[in-house]
């Protein structure tokens, strides 16, 4: 029973964030007694603990089979999304907070729902991994460099409290995680049936302690947030696509980098805003917005990619 639970929790993941945004919305007084944006990095290592159990150290051997396409796409990820995300915000000339939160999104590494999108559309699900997984573990690196080299002219970066923030949050849970399916396999097989019901729970927090916060500045800006977080996945997929054309002949893969460079760990870009961004409240809302959207442009894409053969 439990296990039906949490499959129907995992399928409909983009339903229950919508009336959790739309919740926040309305009853933002409500959303923040029942959530805190001070649990939205501890409630994140939860979801990225859940990672850690569903990897495998033979998901790395991409890595060393097809050398090309995984870093291939690990810059796409790291190159595109943020080149995007700047653009954005100098066409529409976002204010600060919101161009930060922005800039996050892009900075961030891939999300592991692209792994689901991924294998919905027949791509190809190893090479899906592997470069989410590579790009997890770059992000440390990856994510404070490039958000300080995009806004650092205009706000102060805390690149090192970055770094350590993206440790504390993502790498030490997936490695606890890695580590407990090794020596604990039993209590992972049963922790794994339960998994799409607590990384849903855990997104449906984060984005209700992010909107309850902002409820009257989102309400103010919903329109340009919107359209800039629409945008900013829409065109992640269209470029992943040409660069996955560009590089290799089989639609699987192709299919595979246009969702990973499209998809990205927008729970993280929001605990990201929260813990360093903490002046500019704001900062927080385009990384829960994207987690509203890309689930549910993935379900349409999946759609989409599963008949292109």
């Amino acid at each position: 029973m439990l296990k039906s639970i949490s499959n129907i929790a995992g399928k409909y993941i983009a339903v229950w964030v919508l009336i959790a945004t739309i919740f926040s919305l309305f009853l933002p007084e409500v959303g923040s007694k029942l959530v805190s944006t001070s649990w939205v990095s501890y409630i994140l290592g939860v979801i990225m603990f859940g990672m850690g159990l569903t990897v495998r150290t033979s998901d790395f051997k991409e890595l060393l089979i097809r050398p090309k396409l995984v870093i291939i796409g690990i810059i796409s990820q790291f190159a595109i999304m943020p080149l995007i995300a700047f653009i954005l915000v100098k066409a529409f000339n976002l204010p600060l907070a919101l161009a930060i939160g922005v800039v996050l999104v892009g900075t961030c590494p891939g999300g592991t729902s692209s792994n689901v999108i991924t294998y919905l559309s027949k791509g190809d699900v190893a090479l899906s991994v592997a470069i989410t997984s590579c790009t997890t573990l770059l992000a440390p690196f990856m994510t404070p460099f490039l958000t300080h080299l995009i806004i650092g002219q205009s706000i102060d970066v805390d690149v090192l409290g970055m770094f350590l923030g993206i440790v504390k949050v993502v790498i030490i849970p997936i490695l606890a995680g890695i580590l407990f399916h090794k020596f604990v396999p039993k209590v992972t097989e049963f922790l794994q049936d339960i998994l799409p019901f607590i990384s849903t729970a855990g997104i449906v927090a984060i984005v209700i302690a992010v909107v309850s916060k902002s409820a009257g500045a989102i309400i103010a800006n919903l329109g340009v947030i919107v359209i800039v977080v629409i945008c900013h996945n829409l065109f992640g997929y269209l470029l992943g696509f040409f660069v996955g054309k560009a590089v290799t002949k089989e639609i699987s893969k192709v299919k595979t980098l246009s969702i990973e460079v499209g998809m990205q760990n927008s729970g993280l870009a929001s605990a990201l805003a929260v813990a360093h961004f903490s002046a500019y409240p704001l900062a927080a809302v385009p990384g829960a917005l994207f987690s509203v959207w890309h689930n549910i442009s993935g379900g349409i894409l999946a759609s989409i990619y599963a008949r292109m053969k």
